[in-house]
């Protein structure tokens, strides 16, 4: 969770905003003038508009950042006056509000620029990622006698080869965009100053499938990792479990209908 330093601020700017467009809620984090760095503010009103996204009529959720950075880590002036920079009601959620924050639905970060550290981190929590071709990620809080504690020496040794992971960790050293998509942290690398356009529209590309399939194809994703090999019963026990919801819903009936009627689907989540 490493930082930049905080300019002055306006008071009244909320340190992160939230709307809807269509079925897609776009958390946008907001303190542009110290590069979207994690203070409680910012962690308290992330976390509350990711909690919006439980609305019904929400389907993905896009996270990005104001300005030219997504986020640039912990805010360390914070924590050199020995202020808090979590969301003391709610510390379930994590740095940030996010890294520890699970929703059903599918989260996407748009990478719009700076996004070390911490930032990093809020990236490695979301499903799926796309960065601006000049961006790049990295844990570099050993360079400055931290960790990556938010959840950036767990995950990247689940999303990337574990001597890349440790290579990253323990350096510090940047990961352009493009070895980010050569090794999977990301999904996309968007040509300069395209990347929320881009998240936005694979947000939309998701957010037209059936809302239901779509949130338990992502809890049986996350959660069979853990379930062994997928020849046992477990890893099939949350797929079969996750299956009998969505294959009973009216969903699942209305799916097959509006292709033989070939018109679109009318997806009610249920």
């Amino acid at each position: 969770m490493t930082s930049s330093a905080t300019p002055a601020e306006t008071p009244d700017e909320p340190a992160a905003t939230y709307e809807r467009r269509g079925h897609v809620g776009l958390i946008t984090l907001n303190r542009p003038r110290a590069m979207n760095a994690v203070n409680s503010a910012l962690s308290v009103a992330a976390g509350d508009a990711l909690a919006a996204g439980a609305d019904d009529e929400v389907r993905v959720v896009v996270i990005t950042g104001a300005g030219r950075g997504f986020c640039a880590g912990a805010d360390l002036k914070e924590v050199a006056r020995g202020n808090r920079i979590d969301d003391r009601d709610h510390p379930e959620r994590g740095f940030a509000g996010l890294a520890r924050h699970w929703v059903d639905k599918p989260t996407v970060a748009a990478v719009n620029g700076f996004a070390l550290g911490g930032g990093t981190e809020i990236v490695l929590a979301c499903d799926v990622a796309v960065i601006d071709e000049t961006a790049s990620l990295g844990l570099p809080e050993v360079k400055r006698g931290l960790m990556a504690a938010a959840g950036g020496v767990i995950r990247l040794a689940r999303q990337i080869p574990q001597k890349v992971a440790l290579e990253a960790a323990l350096t510090g050293e940047p990961i352009p965009a493009d070895r980010a998509h050569e090794l999977g942290l990301v999904n996309r690398v968007a040509p300069e100053g395209t990347a929320l356009d881009v998240a936005l529209g694979l947000a939309g590309v998701i957010a037209e499938n059936a809302p239901l399939s779509v949130q338990y194809s992502k809890q049986v994703v996350h959660r069979s990792r853990d379930a062994g090999s997928d020849w046992d019963d477990p890893a099939w026990t949350l797929s079969d479990d996750a299956m009998k919801v969505v294959f009973a819903s009216r969903d699942a009936r209305e799916g097959p209908t509006a292709f033989a009627e070939k018109r679109a689907p009318r997806w009610e989540g249920r």
